[in-house]
């Protein structure tokens, strides 16, 4: 590939305010230019705060068919290290561009420290809409461990609202073959909001199953969820103000904390029951505990 038409090719790289934000000066040209330097490919290490978890085949053909004929338009991001240098951004380009067996490539150096590598790395795929669902529940997640943030306070670093990483973080609850079939693009975001509604995970497992079995849709979805949940008896009793408290507070909490939280009453005495998925979550979840006051 001809180094010079590769040059021509530059231009400025947009990746979206937040991103700006976290890297000062990404949004001038002249800085960018000044910058930007062609790199040996071997010397590229990936970034070990990576949030994708799977790269899709076919669209890394398409892509390195593209670096193929017009070589590779917009540069990487890269840190230096001791004796390499570390992706920031571009995992996509850098795959593809092997693919088509380049020697180097156009790149960017910016210095950032490891404290911000993994909120970079989350807002470049969230906001190239890169990231699976599960992907980006996952990322969520390990920003507000990593970084002891609430939902309200990581939801405004990645610019997204509450609610919406708060749906996504629901997934984390989802059993591991659902998650894997969200994960290889089987079940689609619908799907997977109409199982969260579901009151056990044997609901959720027989569901699936039907969901795999007979392709159902979205709305055939959420009503087999329906009918599995009338199927339990005793029916239940209509609830009590106390009740519809006790489940508007665990719903908050469940929100506030990331995780599900049950209160359980036995007349006037109970217990809360706060679910953990792995250590990282069991660290998170002390550390969220003590500073509440």
């Amino acid at each position: 590939m001809d180094k010079n038409a590769s040059s021509k090719g530059r231009k400025k790289i947009a990746l979206g305010k937040g991103l700006s934000a976290l890297i000062p000066g990404i949004d001038s040209d002249e800085k960018e230019s000044e910058k930007q330097i062609f790199c040996d490919i071997g010397l590229i290490k990936p970034n070990r705060y990576q949030p994708r978890i799977r790269f899709s085949e076919d669209e890394l053909e398409d892509l390195a068919r593209s670096i193929r004929e017009k070589g590779v338009i917009q540069p990487l991001l890269v840190r230096k290290n001791a004796a390499d240098f570390e992706l920031i951004a571009g995992e996509r380009r850098l795959r593809a561009a092997r693919m088509v067996g380049l020697t180097e490539v156009p790149v960017i150096f910016k210095d950032i420290p490891d404290s911000e590598m993994l909120e970079v790395s989350i807002i470049e795929n969230i906001q190239r809409e890169n990231l699976n669902p599960i992907e980006e529940a996952e990322a969520y997640h390990r920003l507000m461990a990593e970084f002891n943030l609430t939902q309200d306070e990581a939801s405004k670093r990645v610019g997204k609202s509450r609610p919406a990483v708060a749906n996504l973080l629901r997934l984390r609850q989802l059993p591991d073959q659902i998650k894997e079939s969200i994960l290889d693009g089987k079940l689609s975001m619908g799907h997977a909001r109409a199982l969260l509604g579901a009151e056990t995970s044997a609901q959720q497992k027989t569901a699936w199953m039907l969901i795999m079995s007979k392709g159902l849709s979205v709305r055939e979805t959420e009503n087999l969820i329906k009918r599995l949940k009338s199927n339990k008896a005793p029916k239940e009793k209509q609830k009590s103000s106390d009740d519809i408290y006790f489940s508007s507070l665990q719903e908050e909490l469940s929100r506030h904390f990331g995780t599900k939280i049950e209160i359980k009453r036995h007349g006037k005495k109970g217990k809360i029951e706060i679910e953990f998925y792995s250590n990282e979550d069991l660290d998170h979840l002390i550390s969220r505990l003590k500073r509440v006051k």
